[in-house]
C-alpha cells in the first residue's frame, strides 16, 4: 500500500505542475498575440520553417501541454486525476495478484507427500511457509482435520469466499474511474458548448472561427475522458481474468485437497 501512495504522490506532483505551467501559459495572452501578429507578416516560407522548428523543439510533449491548456486546466485536471488514481490501483491489483500465483500442482504434491510421510502437522507446516491463496486455504481447511472431512469442506469453501474478496479488492473503484473519466469529459464538453455560444451572443454574428474554436476545445475533453477509459478498461479486464485463472486454481485445487484429506483419513483409520 505505501508504494501505491508513493505513486499517487508522484503522479499528482506531475498533474499539478502542468497545471501550474497551464496558468502561467494563460497569464501571457498579449505576448502571444504579439508572437503570432510577427509570424503572420513573415513570409510563408519562413513561417513553414519556424513551425517545424517549433515542432523539433517541442515535440509531442508541447503538443500534450497546448491541448491541455485548449481543454481547459479544471476539467483536463479532473480527468487526468482519473487517470492517475485508476492506474494506481490497477497497478497494486496486479503486483498483488503476480504475488497470489503460485504453482498449485507442485504445492499438492508436497502437501501429499507431506501427509503421508508426517501426517497433517507435517502438511501444515509445508502450507505455513508457501505463499499465496491456495496455500492459505490449504491451512485453514488441514487446520480443523480433528473435527472431521465435512468441517475441513465447509472451511475450505468459507476461506475461499474470504481470499476470492480479497483478489477483487479495489476493483469498483477502478470501474467507477472508467466510468467517471469520460463522464467528466462530456460534463466539459457541454460547458464548453455553452461558453461557445455565449461568445456567440456576445459578437452579436455567427463567425466561423468563434464556433470552430468554442466546439474544438470543448471536444478536447470529450477525447481525453474517452482515451482514459479505455486505457483503464484494457487494465480492469487484464485483472480479471487474472482472477478468474486464481479462482479456478483454488477451487480445483480445494478439490484435489479433500481427495487428498479423505484417502488420508481411511489410511489412517484402517
Amino acid at each position: 500500500m505505501k508504494k501505491v501512495i508513493a505513486i499517487i504522490t508522484v503522479l499528482g506532483l506531475f498533474t499539478l505542475g502542468m497545471s501550474n505551467v497551464a496558468a502561467q501559459d494563460a497569464a501571457a495572452p498579449a505576448a502571444e498575440a504579439t508572437q503570432v501578429d510577427s509570424a503572420a507578416a513573415a513570409p510563408a516560407e519562413e513561417s513553414v520553417v519556424e513551425a517545424a522548428d517549433v515542432e523539433e523543439e517541442g515535440g509531442i510533449h508541447k503538443v500534450l501541454k497546448q491541448k491541455f491548456i485548449e481543454g481547459g486546466a479544471g476539467f483536463m485536471a479532473s480527468v487526468a486525476f482519473c487517470l492517475i488514481f485508476g492506474l494506481a490501483l490497477a497497478i497494486e491489483r496486479i503486483i498483488y495478484l503476480s504475488l497470489a500465483s503460485a504453482d498449485t500442482k507442485k504445492l499438492l504434491a508436497d502437501v501429499e507427500k507431506a501427509i503421508n510421510e508426517g501426517g497433517v502437522e507435517k502438511a501444515l507446516e509445508v502450507c505455513r511457509n508457501t505463499r499465496g491463496p491456495v496455500a492459505s486455504i490449504f491451512y485453514q481447511g488441514l487446520s480443523r482435520y480433528d473435527e472431521g472431512i465435512d468441517v475441513v469442506e465447509k472451511t475450505i469453501t468459507s476461506y475461499g469466499s474470504v481470499q476470492a474478496g480479497l483478489l477483487e479488492k479495489n476493483l469498483s473503484w477502478i470501474g467507477l474511474f472508467i466510468g467517471l473519466a469520460p463522464m467528466l469529459g462530456f460534463m466539459g464538453t457541454v460547458i464548453g458548448m455553452i461558453q461557445a455560444f455565449d461568445k456567440i451572443q456576445q459578437v452579436g454574428d455567427i463567425s466561423a472561427t468563434v464556433v470552430a474554436g468554442g466546439i474544438k476545445v470543448a471536444l478536447l475533453t470529450t477525447v481525453t475522458g474517452l482515451i482514459v477509459a479505455v486505457i483503464l478498461q484494457i487494465f480492469y479486464n487484464f485483472i480479471l481474468s487474472k482472477i478468474e485463472g486464481l479462482t479456478n486454481d483454488m477451487e480445483d485445487s480445494s478439490i484435489s485437497l479433500l481427495d487428498i484429506v479423505v484417502k488420508y483419513n481411511k489410511e489412517h483409520k484402517a
